[in-house]
């Protein structure tokens, strides 16, 4: 059951003067792919397809990530009268799929699996708290804390069936290592910068390129250390390792750099 719904959201406050247009950007294209659990939701329970107990899990989690897409597009919708979420799901779908029609994981067995999901849910929480700290105006901060509080204990259920499976699945510390990192590039894959041009520029053609770039200028300026610290801990402890450990403060460092530097690099090619 979702810990919150749309009807807590306190819609009557918002406040189109504190409206960021390079928020509400994000924001549209963050719906799309929040509204599109379902598909994740139906990979997941086909890799883990004799795991009744995860799959009821996987279901569930989906269904709050659809309230997630719902409740950003009906506050993309406050702030841009004229968008239209439906159409632009649409768009989304029709040009960006998944596989989900499989028998085992893309990561090679369901440890990697595990990892990878709490990989993602270590961007989203980290996103969602830069977000709502970033955001001026009332309801869409309101939205975003959810969001990533949501996110954050999606992270420590993925968390607690990958010890589960670590039982007997036994992947080590250099192949979670390997799949974190694996997962952590494909940030900048089609999804979301397919995402962004669906939601944002759709009487364009869609160059994979300028639109990532795009998405990424505008996102990674929103990141604060604390942000990348906790983000660079809650990936080390989903690989086996020391969360606070001595790769800790050189990974914040450098993540923190990478992002800044091309926040930067990526302003001036826009300009």
């Amino acid at each position: 059951m979702a810990h919150w719904t749309l009807d807590q959201i306190p819609w009557d406050a918002f406040d189109a003067s504190k409206v960021d247009p390079d928020i509400v950007k994000l924001v549209k294209a963050a719906a799309l792919v929040e509204y599109n659990g379902g598909d994740y939701a139906t990979y997941l329970n086909n890799v883990f397809h004799d795991d009744d107990g995860f799959c009821a899990v996987a279901s569930e989690w989906a269904l709050e990530e659809v309230q997630h897409g719902a409740a950003l597009a009906r506050w993309a919708k406050l702030a841009d009268p004229g968008f239209d979420f439906d159409l632009a799901f649409k768009r989304f779908t029709d040009g960006y799929k998944i596989q989900v029609d499989v028998a085992a994981s893309v990561r090679g067995s369901r440890c990697g699996e595990l990892v990878a999901r709490c990989i993602v849910e270590t961007g989203t929480s980290s996103y969602y708290t830069a977000l709502a700290e970033a955001a001026d105006e009332p309801v869409l901060k309101n939205i975003c804390r959810r969001i990533a509080a949501d996110e954050l204990r999606h992270y420590k259920l993925f968390y607690t069936h990958l010890n589960r499976y670590l039982a007997h699945e036994g992947l080590g510390a250099w192949g979670r290592f390997k799949v974190a990192m694996s997962r952590i590039t494909e940030s900048e894959d089609d999804e979301l910068a397919f995402a962004y041009y669906a939601a944002n520029h759709a009487d364009e053609p869609y160059e994979r390129k300028r639109f990532s770039s795009a998405y990424a200028r505008r996102a990674y300026a929103y990141y604060q250390p604390p942000h990348i610290q906790r983000g660079i801990a809650m990936v080390l402890k989903a690989a086996g390792l020391n969360p606070q450990g001595f790769l800790h403060k050189p990974l914040s460092s450098f993540a923190l750099w990478f992002m800044r530097r091309r926040v930067a690099r990526l302003s001036v090619a826009g300009a």
